[in-house]
């Protein structure tokens, strides 16, 4: 008698339970087996972190400056970058040994993409020579010097002025620049000589050295 009192009040204060299934009540309240841990995205959550640091968003900047992107597109440029991080980092592929170099080459593709698409003549030396003035602060021949560089840049092809940015502006040795483009440190050193060279001549051209 007082058993089945009991189930009829078990019943009651469970009204979801279906015969022959666990209690939903017990499962809730520790009456039984937890409820199954949520997995993915919805379990981890929007972590807020950003895949460039401040020093490698500066960096991937200056590459897509100095590679003609237009001042009004860079934050799409460093947003396609952080984008093929988190792409990377999704797809279970190993991290980038050097993320800042990474980036970097990353960049410098990004540039020559929108360099060969668009082929417009903007006045990169003009944004530039402004950039490195605030970064550099320097006397007038200073900056007409970087601006003479810089148009120079924007007439060299592309594969040369891809390695120098990636040289001098981005600091990358020969052999991460050979590793990251996939071409032999050869090729990265010969493209080098022919761009220096056609800047020198350039800025005896201009007069500026």
């Amino acid at each position: 008698m007082l058993r089945r009192k009991a189930r009829r009040v078990q019943e009651v204060d469970d009204p979801l339970r279906v015969p022959g299934a666990p209690s939903v009540m017990g499962a809730t309240s520790g009456g039984g087996e937890p409820p199954a841990a949520v997995t993915g995205p919805a379990a981890a959550g929007d972590t807020g972190v950003d895949p460039l640091d401040a020093a490698q968003e500066r960096r991937v900047r200056a590459v897509l400056a100095l590679g003609g992107v237009p001042q009004s597109d860079l934050p799409d440029g460093v947003q396609q970058v952080r984008l093929r991080l988190l792409e990377r980092a999704a797809s279970g592929r190993e991290a980038p040994r050097d993320v800042s170099a990474w980036a970097a080459v990353v960049a410098s593709n990004l540039a020559m993409d929108w360099h060969r698409a668009k082929r417009r003549q903007e006045r990169l030396g003009e944004r530039l020579a402004s950039l490195r003035q605030l970064e550099h602060p320097s006397g007038e021949d200073s900056s007409v010097l970087s601006l003479a560089v810089t148009r120079g840049l924007d007439e060299l092809p592309d594969a040369q002025r891809q390695v120098v940015v990636l040289r001098f502006y981005a600091d990358l040795p020969v052999r991460d620049i050979a590793g990251e483009l996939g071409i032999p440190e050869g090729t990265v050193k010969s493209r080098l000589h022919s761009a220096v060279r056609a800047l020198r001549a350039r800025l005896h051209e201009d007069e500026v050295v």
